[in-house]
């Protein structure tokens, strides 16, 4: 692919079209509170964000956190991945994360993994195809 760069940013350097992306993927949520808490993710520790870029425009963003679990070993774990919907399927996400698994392959990770929204069936498929697995079930007791 021409013109494509995959980079980590901080999302405040780009704050207005991270927050775009980041309400396509969560519309029923507002921008402000997306703001809200990307300000909280970006000050732990473990946190990275990678980018895509093409000809210099913000095409695809990606949470990553670093954990160690005794069932993988070290591993990242993807969070909010989004390609921009208006250039969806195009291959942008495949070039996306095949840069993300080489960097991680290059820093010793030992898995990936990541959570998508069940009524999300496109991204099931295109996590298929990018030989993820299903390896179990999220749960989650909301305590608010």
């Amino acid at each position: 692919m021409n013109n494509i760069d995959f980079k980590f940013i901080n999302p405040f350097e780009y704050k207005d079209r991270v927050l775009e992306l980041l309400k396509q993927l969560n519309p029923d949520k507002s921008v402000t509170h997306i703001e809200s808490l990307l300000k909280e993710m970006v000050e732990i520790p473990t946190y990275r964000c990678f980018a895509l870029f093409k000809n210099d425009d913000l095409i695809g963003i990606s949470s990553g956190w670093t954990t160690i679990r005794v069932y993988c070993g070290k591993h990242l774990e993807l969070d909010n991945v989004v390609i921009d919907s208006n250039i969806q399927s195009k291959g942008f996400g495949n070039y996306f994360l095949n840069a993300i698994k080489q960097w991680a392959c290059s820093n010793a990770y030992q898995t990936i993994g990541l959570n998508t929204y069940v009524e999300n069936t496109r991204s099931h498929k295109f996590y298929y195809n990018q030989k993820f697995k299903i390896l179990g079930l999220h749960f989650e007791h909301n305590l608010i």
